[in-house]
């Protein structure tokens, strides 16, 4: 019987790897077939023997508007300031929902899948991508519901090809930035998991920081300029702005008000470097998420 060492004889020992060693997000493309059971996964599991099921989908965003709609819009009046204040206000709720379960579900992933990381090795930035990637899916009815509202109020004879762009700009830029923020504390929710509840502080802010609620003229009226300029950078606000652009300026068109409720300045440019910025928060959660995952078993 031959030696089945001859067979690798030779084979260049570059050929070979480490078992257990990690290339990053290049495994993510190298594992895509797991990574399309684990969104397959978490989608399917969502609304296991759940009786709405995906209607649950619609009923959050439904919940949040409403609450807002009547506290804001009608108690503090805010809607005699912004004409369809309706649609300016659940067009915001919408993005910031993507962003909100996307980060959650990043930073509760490794945890929540402790089983398989103690067990076997895989790419466990897998794990964050799925985790967005499923958030993305469930935002698709929340998305598909302003859509058609808006073509009912006109949307179709006013929006631009512009705002088609604005549309997919925010929502890369949010799935960015929360799947950068996600392996961040993802990686150190492992070690210590107060990094969930520090997640849970900065979702309750996301809403309140960014034109969800208010226009961004309310914030320039306060702040300083160079303050102004730093929450205009905020990536969650320019998402909330794109979407603004791209649905609600369309429906409100022949409004004589709209005169006194311009687009940020700079809003094109400020959109690129929010790009940069969600680029460089993965590099750095990148970093950090190689440096903790080598303790992951240990530390589950």
């Amino acid at each position: 019987m031959s030696d089945t060492r001859d067979l690798f004889a030779g084979v260049p020992r570059s050929e070979f790897s480490t078992p257990g060693t990690s290339r990053g997000l290049l495994d993510v493309i190298r594992w895509h077939y797991l990574l399309r059971l684990l969104v397959r996964t978490g989608v399917t599991t969502r609304y296991r023997n759940s009786l709405l099921g995906w209607t649950w989908s619609y009923v959050r965003p439904a919940a949040q508007f409403v609450v807002f709609w009547v506290v804001l819009g009608l108690f503090l009046a805010l809607e005699r300031g912004i004409p369809n204040y309706a649609v300016y206000l659940f067009s915001g709720i919408v993005i910031i929902n993507l962003f909100t379960e996307a980060f959650k579900n990043a930073t509760t992933s490794i945890v929540g899948n402790a089983a398989l990381v103690r067990k076997v090795y895989l790419p466990r930035q897998l794990f964050g991508v799925s985790a967005v990637i499923v958030a993305f899916v469930h935002f698709l009815p929340q998305v598909v519901l302003l859509l058609v509202v808006c073509i009912v109020m006109g949307w179709i004879t006013q929006v631009s090809l512009l705002g088609i762009a604005a549309i997919f700009a925010a929502v890369i830029i949010v799935m960015l930035l929360a799947f950068g923020l996600g392996l961040f504390f993802g990686a150190l929710n492992v070690r210590y998991r107060d990094a969930e509840n520090i997640v849970e502080l900065l979702l309750l802010l996301v809403t309140w920081a960014s034109p969800v609620l208010y226009f961004w003229t309310m914030v320039a009226d306060v702040l300083p300029g160079w303050l102004t300029e730093v929450y205009m950078l905020n990536p969650i606000t320019q998402a909330v702005e794109l979407f603004h652009f791209a649905f609600w300026r369309p429906v409100t068109a022949g409004s004589a008000s709209l005169a006194d409720l311009p687009v940020p300045p700079g809003l094109a440019m400020n959109s690129a470097l929010a790009f940069v910025v969600c680029l460089s928060t993965i590099l750095i959660g990148q970093f950090v998420f190689r440096r903790l995952e080598g303790r992951f078993a240990q530390d589950l």
